[in-house]
């Protein structure tokens, strides 16, 4: 049985379910608490005498015994009679606490903090969070005695040490209005700390309230002043010329490099230069990647920029601007096909302008640009510039480019079922790539194509470890989009696992919140209730839809499910038969999956043949997986289906 201890406010100890043990009394609870502070080192006998009485009692090294033979009965309740101590140990003349390093609050909250000090700002302030939720109250708050005091003195300052770290992180991640509350409470509490005064003061200025910001600097100047006779340290007093001044120290630096440069760049870079459109290129690659409304606006504005480079008549630039915006693209739907279309179309005239002047860097990106904004595109021509790019990339021997071609062959890799391996050897070539060359979008492209198609296989331990490193990739280098998959897959993988229903459905309402506004509308629209009907038809639950539900590109394959559960047999019957083949893309397993279950239920024969040789080539996957969003079941099951309805047809 697993323990857990707390002494960050009253001595209690816990089950693993969550229990509370039965700790006796008061010198019981001073021993265990005792032996926490101790770390896993032996405490003499005498020493805890000395420690649990001023004045010790005859039969005073009994009573400990007593003490902590009642302490292993709560600590270890199902240990055998005359079986040795797990927990609370003997040793040479004394005791020890052998307990695991998480297993008391104390010690997993000076782990925290230690993680932290070194922790980016947002990892940072995950960590202190929890760390800071670790306390009930005073830390020992049963006990008054020296070794509690000292303790007690020694945690309390790392609790303060911790808020003003979790406050610095706040600041750093631009979430000032966040920090205030903690700060305003640390310097009521200990109002020397002259550091905590200077956040405070620093996170109310970066929340407009510049006024109160200098009043909270004056206000622990005359604390000082008045009740130790010192003057304010060096930073708080420069903090001070900088807000009287309404400049920020902590950002001044770059906002001036920033309009330095770009005063620079008006005067001396014309307003109809070229240069102008290949710097902006650049700046959308960058705004594409912060999150937020960045994505949507780069795409619009990124559109934008190739008609105007068009209009410039000049294709060597036309090719510099189209193939410049090399973001990567994870998702096997356009968010817009008609802009899509309309940037293949620019780059297609580039490529024909150009003709064999044509350098092979810009072949290789115009190509790279047709075969990823042609996805789900039919026709031979986009996975034929895909092969064509990545030969290209490939001679010209450079990383960065390849690892763009790359990108358009993934999105091409989607020409039948089961081609999951595939996809996972790009995916491994591309770690490999943009690990080596520090191309950290690129990496988190790779890792995301690994545990789309692990997660395929049903290897989800291989799929956690990439999606553990996308995560690590997108905290160091602040790409908050490529979270919003890995909590897609995080869901998924409770729906493929025997999660309870409702839990599932939570996991996937949390994800698509967190897609709300991502700028993301080919992901997003119909996933949520794509994601929901899988899960229940998984369980056998009632499917429950509105009839009003968006179900986006996934409706002519979802209706006849639909329509089935609502009784309407004759209708589900024909929207089956007017559904298409699903296009080729993350989602083909899944689709074909839901047409089969209608398939089967309906007696369809023709289709479900049709379903059977489709699907066959992936008989080994989860269906759906392989996008790392949603599955709709082992692969094999459903052929099995397939078979034995078939069979049963007269």
């Amino acid at each position: 049985m697993r323990v857990r201890i707390g002494v960050l406010g009253p001595v209690l100890a816990w089950s693993e379910t969550g229990s509370g043990l039965d700790l006796r009394g008061p010198r019981h609870r001073a021993v265990l608490a005792r032996l926490v502070v101790a770390r896993g080192r032996v405490v003499p006998v005498d020493r805890l005498v000395d420690d649990l009485w001023a004045q010790p009692p005859a039969g005073a090294v009994s009573a400990v015994r007593t003490f902590v033979a009642a302490l292993r009965r709560a600590l270890e309740p199902d240990r055998r009679p005359r079986a040795p101590a797990r927990l609370l140990v003997t040793e040479g003349p004394g005791y020890a606490l052998r307990v695991e390093a998480d297993a008391v609050d104390a010690w997993r909250f000076e782990a925290a903090v230690a993680e932290a000090a070194t922790a980016s700002p947002r990892l940072a302030v995950a960590l202190l969070d929890g760390a800071l939720g670790e306390w009930r109250g005073s830390a020992y708050a049963d006990f008054d005695e020296s070794w509690s005091g000292t303790e007690r003195s020694r945690l309390d300052q790392l609790r303060l040490g911790a808020i003003e770290r979790r406050a610095d992180a706040l600041l750093e991640s631009g979430r000032p209005g966040e920090a205030v509350p903690g700060l305003d409470a640390l310097v009521a509490e200990d109002p020397w700390r002259e550091e905590a005064w200077r956040l405070l003061a620093l996170a109310l200025y970066r929340t407009g309230r510049q006024v109160e910001a200098l009043a909270v600097l004056r206000r622990a100047r005359s604390l000082l002043d008045e009740r130790h006779g010192v003057a304010p340290n060096a930073r708080l007093r420069r903090l001070e010329t900088d807000l009287l001044r309404q400049t920020d120290p902590g950002v001044e630096g770059a906002e001036q490099v920033w309009a330095a440069t770009t005063a620079a760049y008006d005067q001396n870079v014309g307003s109809r230069s070229s240069a102008r459109l290949e710097s902006t290129v650049g700046l959308l690659r960058s705004l594409a990647l912060t999150g937020g409304t960045g994505l949507g606006t780069a795409q619009e504005q990124r559109a934008a920029a190739v008609e105007a480079a068009e209009r410039l008549g000049d294709p060597e630039l036309a090719a510099r601007v189209i193939g410049g915006y090399d973001v990567p693209a994870i998702w096997s739907r356009s968010d817009d096909p008609a802009r899509s279309a309309r940037i293949v179309a620019a780059a297609e005239s580039a490529l024909a302008r150009l003709g064999s002047a044509a350098h092979d860097v810009d072949r290789a990106r115009l190509l790279s640009v047709v075969a990823v904004e042609s996805r789900g595109v039919p026709g031979p021509r986009p996975a034929e510039a895909a092969a064509e790019a990545e030969r290209l990339a490939r001679g010209l021997g450079d990383p960065a480019l390849l690892a763009f071609a790359l990108n358009g062959v993934f999105m091409q890799s989607f020409g039948r079922t089961g081609l999951a391996p595939e996809r996972d050897r790009i995916g491994a070539e591309l770690v490999e790539i943009a690990t080596g060359r520090r191309l950290p979008a690129f990496a988190i492209l790779g890792h995301l194509v690994r545990l789309q198609a692990r997660s395929a296989s049903a290897d989800f331990d291989g799929a956690d470890e990439h999606a553990a490193a996308v995560d690590l990739l997108a905290e160091r280098h602040e790409r908050p989009l490529a979270g919003v998959f890995t909590d897609w897959y995080r869901a998924m993988r409770m729906a493929a696992h025997a999660v309870p229903l409702e839990e599932v459905e939570a996991a996937y309402r949390a994800a698509d919140a967190r897609l709300d506004g991502a700028g993301m509308p080919g992901v997003r629209r119909g996933l949520l209730p794509l994601a929901l009907l899988c899960s229940r038809l998984q369980r056998g639950a009632p499917l429950r839809f509105a009839d009003d539900t968006d179900w986006g590109p996934y409706e002519p394959w979802v209706r006849p499910l639909v329509l089935l559960e609502r009784g309407r047999r004759s209708e589900a019957a024909g929207s089956l038969r007017r559904a298409p083949a699903p296009p080729g893309d993350l989602m083909a397993e899944a689709m074909w999956a839901l047409t089969g279950r209608a398939a089967t239920a309906l007696g369809d024969e023709a289709m479900t043949t049709r379903v059977e040789a489709a699907l066959r080539p992936a008989a080994g996957e989860l269906a759906g997986a392989g996008s790392g969003m949603v599955t709709a079941g082992p692969v094999a099951d459903l052929l099995e289906e397939l078979r034995a309805s078939r069979d049963a047809i007269p």
